[in-house]
């Protein structure tokens, strides 16, 4: 262990992260230096019953009553990760301030759909924005022009922890990185602890709060749900995952198991080589992790004071200016098992709409989706349940390009599958129906005419339309 005293010593130096930050971080590396990564017999891993996962279905109505619904609004605070920053599409600003719909970004949606809550029962749900050392500045910016708005919101940094040099393990911003590169949050298991740390938590409970609805921001599904938060409040669950079912787009996500008593978030990174297969299987595991977690606010304050929030870490190497460097980061999905009579809830597919590239922004913008005060609710014209699968060239992958290869999104209420590549650019008013391939030949430009329609159809050139 003599590599965590050297640690220590180099983290008290560092002058820009607090004592908790600090404490935090050297209590993540001892926990990952002394190897106690929790090891799942595969043998005693059992699929959870309708008690634990609870279908949606089976919940009771939510209240009838407004001034019960004010009540119940009342005891929730709405909370967005919004530390992401938009570069995997090609943007440098905080992700949530990419339009998504009539001009609209993820923030904005998000704050009228709490403006509309809000006027509508007279209620105070306030919105409450975790961002990193990454998007803090900017999203203060942004937060501005809701000032007049009927929602209080507020903001708070994740904690931000030093890189670790492979090599010697010493943080890098003691060799001289003392930049953003010589940092990183440390994953969304993170929200506890630093909603406490930041003094927000228990101001939330003075003000008689008791639950936080946790969500990506990014998900454009993950809207407050009076009857999830209704079965908590009259169960008492201290939290809830919701899951919902898997399709091959998701067989990456972690799932929730009944493990020894008590359920939990199987990732699968935790999954033996020899599982991993069954691990990905739509049959065995039949539900994934959408990320919407409710919590109970005194439960986290209990649980962060007594430091028993140990969840599993995630090691994420990375290179930085050729060096090798390690994150340790928790997932927030991973807490449920610290929590009493906690619970799943099987949600529609509804609850789930990420955008995490452009493909995902074709969809949301596209006719297959309408706006209606701020939620986007899908096209009841569309029979086929699932999302068109779309595959866009790396042509498309920043959302300005993306945006200026189409004249408009065409319709694909009727599409199954799109799959576009090389140098495509799409006129006005298209129509995409059935399983569509779109190829230009390498160094053409492939125009697509305004209102072509296209049917089941391979095209290669202009011959072909």
């Amino acid at each position: 262990m003599e590599k965590l005293e050297h640690l220590k010593s180099a983290v008290a130096a560092l002058s820009e992260i607090s004592e908790n930050e600090k404490n935090g971080f050297i209590n993540l590396v001892s926990r990952y230096l002394s190897g106690e990564a929790q090891h799942i017999e595969w043998s005693k891993i059992q699929t959870p019953t309708d008690e634990v996962v609870v279908p949606y279905d089976t919940l009771s109505p939510s209240p009838d009553d407004p001034a019960e619904t004010k009540k119940l609004l009342d005891k929730l605070v709405v909370l967005k990760l919004n530390g992401g920053l938009g570069t995997t599409m090609g943007c440098t600003g905080p992700k949530s301030v990419i339009e998504v719909r009539n001009g609209l970004t993820f923030l904005d949606l998000i704050v009228i759909q709490i403006e509309n809550l809000n006027s509508k029962y007279g209620c105070n749900v306030p919105l409450v924005l975790m961002n990193s050392f990454n998007t803090h500045d900017d999203t203060l910016k942004i937060v501005d022009k809701y000032s007049n708005s009927n929602i209080e919101i507020h903001t708070f940094n994740q904690s931000q922890y030093p890189r670790l040099v492979v090599e010697d393990f010493a943080p890098l911003p003691s060799k001289g990185q003392h930049g953003k590169d010589g940092w990183y949050p440390p994953g969304h298991g993170d929200v506890f602890p630093s909603l406490m740390n930041s003094g927000k938590l228990d101001a939330f409970l003075s003000q008689g709060k008791e639950y936080v609805f946790v969500a990506n921001s990014d998900n454009l599904g993950a809207i407050v749900d009076l009857k999830i938060l209704n079965h908590l409040v009259q169960n008492k669950n201290e939290y809830c995952m919701e899951v919902t079912p898997k399709t091959l787009a998701d067989v990456k996500g972690g799932t929730l198991i009944s493990y020894e008593g008590k359920v939990q978030l199987l990732e699968i990174a935790q999954v033996p080589d020899e599982h991993v297969n069954e691990f990905k299987s739509i049959e065995k595991f039949k539900i994934f992790n959408t990320n919407n977690l409710w919590v109970n606010l005194n439960a986290i304050k209990r649980l962060v004071e007594a430091d028993e929030l140990k969840m599993e870490i995630i090691p994420n190497p990375k290179e930085v200016n050729g060096i090798k460097v390690l994150q340790l980061e928790t997932a927030a999905g991973a807490a449920i098992r610290f929590f009493d009579h906690a619970i799943g809830i099987n949600v529609p597919r509804s609850r789930f709409l990420p955008v995490k590239a452009t493909s995902d922004l074709l969809l949301v913008q596209s006719d297959l989706y309408t706006l209606v005060d701020g939620f986007v609710i899908r096209n009841k014209d569309r029979a086929n349940p699932t999302n068109p699968s779309i595959e866009l060239g790396p042509e498309f992958k920043k959302v300005g390009n993306f945006l200026s290869r189409f004249k408009s999104i065409p319709s694909i209420i009727e599409l199954d599958s799109l799959k576009v590549t090389g140098d495509v650019w799409f006129g006005a008013g298209i129509v995409l129906k059935g399983k569509v391939s779109i190829a230009a030949k390498p160094g053409v430009k492939l125009e697509i005419p305004d209102g072509a329609v296209i049917e089941n159809k391979e095209i290669n050139g202009p011959e072909d339309i």
